[in-house]
């Protein structure tokens, strides 16, 4: 039974009948994706800020397909919201290029590290430095402050 499926299998991909029917079904999943007709209930503001964070996120690391994934799923608005209304919105300052998203994680795993306000400057011996600099290497060089 195996080799049948196989030797089928085999006869699809190579008369081309496979991958068009998976270029069919993706076409589908797209089209499904964008039907209107789906009764979507609103979404909240909380979601809109998020799904820009993601955006954004997305957009930095170059996740284009996957970004037109979300976009139609969540029917965020095609133009991005400016960066300064979402800074604005999160309390947050606008301090460097990165996605405001590393800002938010940044802000975390600093308040929460147990050697977070170390530097490596104030460190005296071999063993302390290599710690700090393992420390910073995980770290982005974006910072959060709060209003």
């Amino acid at each position: 039974m195996d080799d049948l499926t196989s030797v089928i299998k085999q006869t699809l991909e190579e008369r081309g009948v496979l991958s068009d029917i998976r270029g069919k079904l993706r076409a589908e999943v797209f089209n499904a994706l964008e039907d209107n007709t789906l009764n979507r209930p609103r979404l909240p503001s909380v979601n809109i800020l998020i799904n820009e964070l993601i955006r954004e996120y997305l957009l930095y690391n170059n996740h284009h397909h996957t970004l037109a994934v979300l976009l139609q799923e969540t029917r965020q608005p095609p133009q991005p919201l400016d960066r300064q209304f979402l800074c604005s919105e999160l309390h947050m300052r606008d301090q460097q290029s990165l996605p405001l998203l590393y800002n938010l994680v940044s802000h975390f795993t600093d308040q929460h590290s147990s050697n977070g306000g170390v530097k490596q400057d104030e460190v005296e011996d071999e063993e302390k430095e290599e710690e700090v600099e393992e420390d910073n290497a995980r770290r982005p060089l974006v910072t959060i402050i709060k209003k």
